[in-house]
């Protein structure tokens, strides 16, 4: 769709809900577990802000990450695509590579603030600067978030365990900090910079509820990803629940408690500003979360990294008053790359077939009165090694054996860990060179579940039922293969 075609369509569609607006607020959690918070998992440690929430608006069982790791997903969700659609083939971006969201894309921020909001990103960001290789450690931050859509930066560049030297905030396009003439990579010139690992949550939470006060007269969009709950695992003092330093199940609890605190203060704040009837708030996780530190999949077999459903199945929780039944619960089948296509609608935006082309709209689902009909289609899962698998109501198809969780022969701080970009700004498909299982002799060379009477993936089907992993094995190429949206 041309600018000019999508200024005129902003002209005259109303938004999908009258002239006012409302407000967006999406809070993502690091490694958050679907069995973390109180409302997901009987015996789970109070979550209160997670808990109102959920008495408040909807909850999701069936919710999923794009993927089983952080960079793909965060990609995702800003795009409306798949990451296996960019230059990250699998893995996390390195500091050294480029920013993945590629020129020419329309990003969901983008297309919130065309529709008339203020937009910002405050957390987490860990996709990217600059058009080259090394554009971080060179200082050239121009390239960043403020360049793919948002009003404000304010946040990690990349994760809560990025090396020493990388333990900085970032506003806008420069590190907070940072002495005149110093680079990134000095660390005589970022001993003042460094944040603090414990106050990361506080800061971070002002910054969003500044952000928030300072535009409660317009509409405004807000991506909060937060560090809480990755590792290292680092509560501030007053979370820490009476834990030894050594605890990590105490200390990793209060990392979760920590985290529904930065919910609360946003709630509280919409509370206060008188905001909140006129506010979607959206809360939920990038992936599955990490048995090792803590974090708990119940019931789900797998891990963060993984293709199972512990490594991708998430929490989801939305509110938004007067459109969301309070206290109700969906059980379809959803993934995070759908948050676009649902603003969009939210927003009175309509998407050309090119754009966001794996998102459909939740609106369906959320409000009750609405025309419109949730479109169902099949989910694809990525892990962590680029394994995929494929999804269509109780049948999933996993597309090779093993998790899709294991080593690279490329690592992520490797002088062969080069993206090459060609001449006309594409770049050619990256791949950290993973380490892939191939079947033995004799046994099956994928995995088929029946998710409705093996919720715990244990009873590998694919043998048994030849029909349907020829008919997901087709369905899982189609979507590869698509170049425009297959569902509008």
């Amino acid at each position: 769709m041309t600018r000019a075609c999508f200024f005129f369509l902003l002209f005259f569609i109303a938004p999908a809900f009258g002239d006012e607006r409302p407000n967006v607020i999406i809070i993502m959690a690091d490694d958050l577990g679907y069995g973390d918070l109180s409302p997901y998992r009987k015996g789970a440690p109070p979550t209160p802000s997670a808990q109102r929430l959920a008495g408040e608006g909807m909850l999701f069982t069936d919710a999923h990450s794009p993927s089983a790791v952080c960079t793909p997903t965060r990609y995702s969700l800003l795009t409306g695509r798949y990451a296996w659609r960019s230059y990250l083939q699998d893995w996390v971006l390195s500091e050294r590579m480029p920013l993945l969201i590629e020129e020419g894309i329309e990003t969901l921020p983008a297309m919130m603030r065309s529709a008339g909001y203020k937009t910002a990103c405050i957390g987490k960001w860990h996709l990217g600067f600059g058009r080259e290789m090394d554009a971080y450690q060179n200082n050239e931050f121009s390239i960043g978030p403020n360049r793919v859509g948002f009003d404000y930066f304010f946040g990690v560049p990349f994760s809560h365990n990025s090396s020493p030297e990388m333990e900085v905030f970032m506003e806008n396009d420069r590190i907070v900090g940072l002495p005149e003439g110093h680079r990134v990579w000095d660390p005589v010139g970022l001993t003042a910079a460094r944040r603090s690992l414990e106050n990361t949550a506080g800061d971070l939470s002002s910054a969003a509820v500044n952000f928030i006060r300072e535009n409660r007269n317009k509409p405004f969009f807000l991506y909060y990803p937060t560090t809480n709950v990755h590792f290292p695992i680092t509560p501030h003092a007053a979370f820490r629940m009476g834990a030894r330093g050594d605890d990590f199940e105490g200390l990793y609890d209060g990392f979760v408690a920590e985290f529904d605190w930065a919910v609360g203060e946003v709630l509280k704040t919409l509370d206060r500003l008188g905001l909140a009837e006129n506010t979607i708030i959206m809360v939920t996780s990038d992936n599955g979360g990490l048995p090792k530190f803590g974090g708990n999949n119940d019931p789900w077999s797998g891990k963060k990294t993984q293709i199972y459903e512990g490594g991708h199945r998430v929490p989801l929780l939305i509110r938004w008053p007067g459109k969301v039944e309070a206290g109700t619960v969906c059980d379809e089948p959803v993934a995070l790359q759908d948050i676009y296509a649902t603003c969009a609608e939210i927003a009175g935006t309509t998407l050309d077939l090119g754009v966001a082309e794996d998102s459909v709209s939740w609106v369906p689902l959320l409000d009750g009165t609405s025309a419109g009909e949730f479109i169902r289609r099949p989910l694809v899962h990525h892990s962590v090694q680029g394994l995929f698998a494929i999804r269509d109501r109780d049948w999933k198809l996993v597309d090779g054996i093993g998790s899709g969780a294991g080593k690279f022969r490329i690592g992520l701080k490797d002088p062969e860990a080069v993206v090459i970009r060609n001449e006309d700004g594409t770049y050619e498909p990256f791949s950290f060179e993973p380490v892939l299982p191939e079947a033995k002799k004799g046994e099956p060379d994928g995995q088929l579940f029946n998710l409705a009477n093996d919720p715990g993936e244990q009873n590998n089907l694919y043998e048994e039922h030849p029909e349907v992993v020829a008919r997901l094995r087709r369905h899982l190429e189609e979507i590869k293969a698509a170049e425009a949206s297959l569902w509008r």
